[in-house]
Formats: structure tokens, sequence, C-alpha cells
């Protein structure tokens, strides 16, 4: 039988019809960077380029070293100069390790490998996306299934798969929440939540948190806590106003202050765990207390459940610990079971109602599309029948003493221990020797990340059916990193 694997190479034996521009740098094959003069290429070699790398992704092409060489550096030299500048200098592990050639290439369960063929125990989880573990079997099929029937929708005609996913959201969504909006990432659902929530009140004005996290467009940026992602878009929405988080009372100091004022607030938005300020739980009795108040201001009650929902906190939805139902929750991330985007903001009949007039009020082309759904299908049915939630806190507990016991060994060094369920922060003494950390547990085949506020913490996220056998490796290389980063 012949063998159908095609070459890789993406040199050419003759120039391709280029008009010059400047750019600044280049990668080598060894990852260094060079200065340079590239090419914009011609139409004729934008064909050629994207049949080799659909080749590649079909399969046909078999990779020598020297390709593998090549397409490293390619990829560098193409991020630095089309794709978010400035983004393979700022990850924590890969940059602080100098291992810019450290490209992604498959994965599956909890383990990622890289181009080169190395193996990383992937403790990042995508910031959350990964509960059900990287390419998980039956969502991967059911995604790949509808694509073959249908991929994405008419628009106009209905399609059963966001009806059905609907109703499984409104059925394990807690209290009365049952009617949803679909669409495509996290921010996308705040700024659905906050429309909501000022045409069912009628009016403007939000409490948000220090340290909260959001989104970064324009509407959830004004909920977001920190100035250095503020400042450079300010002025944003106005009547926003930010408490600190796990305190009720300064919640209802702020009321009490803005209804002497006259200042009308919608609500209050409010992440269950604070994952991007360091992992943050809150006392017990916080969130009591918050529905309270928010119940005897007349205020709605917005959870941002993005990263905490479908079990990752160790009870598919994290306000279940506190036995509190939202007035509108925003779900996204691992929804889509880590093969599709999807997000969701969700709430009840009666505050729903003010949409019902005009559903086309709030609109979306790619939300809730045919592939989305059914990768959202079948991301419930594993997270449900493989008690994923129960998994992660059982794994959570079980990481977490092994961390803390860990920590006593480093007192001045790794400060504080803290998460719940599989969403773990370990807050380090300072930001650059925790980037050192980052880059040692890299260096030793293990995948962190920092949090985008809490610049000192790194975080633990793994697949809520991460093995046993892979928490107890994690464990003992991070004790080696700090061993060695400590002497």
């Amino acid at each position: 039988m012949k063998n159908t694997k095609t070459k890789f190479t993406l040199r050419n034996e003759k120039k391709p019809p280029v008009c010059e521009y400047k750019s600044k740098v280049t990668y080598g094959r060894d990852g260094k960077r060079r200065n340079y003069v590239c090419s914009q290429i011609a139409t004729s070699e934008v064909i050629r380029r994207s049949q080799i790398y659909l080749d590649l992704i079909g399969g046909k092409t078999k990779l020598t070293k020297r390709d593998k060489q090549d397409l490293i550096a390619l990829t560098l030299q193409n991020f630095d100069n089309f794709v978010n500048r400035g983004f393979i200098d700022y990850r924590k592990s890969v940059a602080e390790a100098d291992d810019y050639a450290a490209i992604e290439w498959s994965g599956r369960g909890s383990i990622l490998c890289d181009i080169l063929g190395r193996k990383f125990i992937d403790c990042l989880g995508g910031f959350g996306i990964y509960n059900t573990g990287i390419k998980h079997p039956k969502v991967v099929k059911a995604v790949s299934d509808q694509l073959k029937r249908m991929p994405l929708s008419s628009q106009e005609l209905l399609d059963p798969l966001r009806g059905a996913l609907g109703e499984m959201l409104g059925e394990i969504a807690p209290g009365d929440l049952q009617c949803c909006f679909f669409i495509n990432n996290g921010t996308d659902a705040v700024e659905g939540a906050m429309k909501l929530a000022r045409m069912y009140t009628k009016k403007t004005g939000f409490i948000s948190t220090l340290g909260g996290f959001h989104g970064k467009s324009f509407g959830s940026l004004s909920l977001l806590g920190k100035a250095s992602y503020r400042k450079p878009f300010e002025p944003l929405l106005d009547n926003i106003h930010f408490v600190p988080f796990g305190n009720a009372k300064a919640l209802e100091e702020e009321l009490k202050k803005l209804t002497a004022l006259g200042v009308e607030i919608a609500a209050f938005v409010v992440e269950p765990v604070q994952g991007e300020a360091g992992v943050h739980v809150p006392p017990d009795d916080y969130f009591p207390q918050v529905r309270a108040i928010c119940d005897r201001y007349k205020i709605l009650l917005i959870l941002d459940e993005v990263q905490t929902g479908f079990g990752r906190t160790g009870k598919m939805f994290a306000c279940e610990h506190w036995s509190i139902v939202p007035d509108i929750m925003c779900v996204a991330k691992s929804l889509g079971g880590g093969v599709m985007p999807i997000s969701a903001f969700i709430s009840n009949k009666k505050i729903w109602s003010v949409l019902e007039k005009n559903p086309f009020i709030h609109s979306t082309t790619f939300g809730g599309n045919p592939l989305a759904c059914a990768a959202g299908i079948a991301a419930i049915n594993v997270i449900l029948s493989e008690k994923l939630a129960d998994k992660a806190a059982e794994r959570g507990e079980y990481f977490l003493k092994g961390l803390r016991a860990i920590a006593k060994k480093y007192p001045k060094h790794l400060k504080e221990v803290r998460g719940k369920g599989l969403l773990i922060g370990l807050e380090f003494a300072d930001e650059k020797f925790g980037y050192r950390v980052a880059a040692g547990l890299f260096k030793r085949g293990v995948l962190v990340a920092g949090t985008l506020i809490g610049v000192k913490t790194i975080r633990i996220e793994p697949a809520l059916n991460i093995p046993y056998k892979l928490i107890d490796t994690v464990l003992e290389k991070l004790d080696d990193t700090l061993n060695v980063l400590t002497r």
C-alpha cells in the first residue's frame, strides 16, 4: 500500500512574489529572536501555505525533526507579527523558562504534548475549560457526529439541540433558573446579564467587588476590579461601585449610602470564588448574608459562575455550597466540554419576561450553534454520569492537603494555599518567585499559570477526573522545585 503522507515544507525553491514591509523580529530553529525584514506574501503563496496546513491538520503530513523546527520558528514568527503581539513574552511559565519552542500539539485527559513530543501534566485546564479533561471521547464524538449532519444554524429554522441544552441547563441550574440565552464566551454572558438586569429593574447602576473579574468587553470591563485593566479604556460605564469581596457588611454599607444619595442600583455582580484575583474563597456566612441584603434593598444578585460552574468547586455550581439561588447566573468555559466555545446567562421566568416582547433585542449569530450545543449536551452528560463534581471535591481535598504540607516546609516563600474543589491558588512571597516556580514546574513537565489580578498567585485547575497518581507527581515536582529554588 502506498504511503499517502505528504512531506511538510514551507521552504520554496522559487522566491514567492512579495510586497516588502518592515517588521521587527523573527525566530530561528533554536527559538532565539533575530532582527529581520520580512515580506508580505502574494495570493498564490497564501494558497500554497494554507494547503500545507490543511494537509497537516488532516494527518497527511509526516514531520521530520527539521520540519518541526521550521514549524516552531514560523509559529513564533507569526505570533510576534500577526497575533496579539507581545503574548509570547507574557506567559508566566514559558517565558521565565526561556522555552519559546513549546508548541502544543496534542492532548488527552490530563496530559498535553508539544510538537517535540514532550509531555506535560495539565494543571491549568485552559483556565477552566477542561473540567471533563482534554478531548473527552464522548464530547468529541458528539461534535464530530453533528458536524457531519449540520455545522451551523440557518438562523430561521429551529435547532433541536439548542432547545435540548436549554432544558438540561434549566434542570440542573439552582432554584427556579430555567430561561437562558446562549452565546460564545464568559464576557458575553456577563454583558447579557447586565442588559437583562437593567431592563428588568429599570435601574442603571451596578456594584462589583475589588479584585473581581468578569471579562474584558466594555460592560464587563466596567465591573473589573483592578486599575491596570481599566485605566487604558476609561471612561467606562458610569454608576459602577466597588466593595471588598467576602465582606457582606461593606456591601450593606455601600447600598445604604447609595440609597441615601438616591443612586439606583440594578444588581450586585460577584464570583462565588474569586478566580483571577488569586482564588479567594469567601467566609461561609457571606453569600447567605449577600442574598438577604440584595432582597432587602430590592436589587438583583448576579453570580458569575463562568469559572466555578459545572463541578469545578465540588458542587455542580459553587453557589450550592451556601444553598443560595441568584437572580441571574452566568456560565461558560467548561460548558463546551473543552471542545467548543459556548456560554449562557440564565434567569427565572419573571425576570426573563421583559425580553419576551422583542426576543431580538439581544441576539447573536454564532451563539448556541449546533456544534456548541452538541458539545454542551455531551459535557453535561459526562459531568453527571461520571460524577465529576464529587471527584472534584475528593481530589481537591487530597490536593489541598498535600499542598499545605509542602507549604509548611517553605513558609517564607509559599505563603498560603487556598481553594475549593479543584480551583486552587498558591500565593508566593512575591511575583518574581512565583514566576520562577511556574518555570521550574514547566521544566519538570507540569503546566500551571498565574492569575490575571493576583500576580503573586499560581492557579492549579486540572481536569476534575485527574488521576491521583498524577496529583502525587505534581506534588513531588512542586516540592523538588521549591527545594531547588530555596537552597
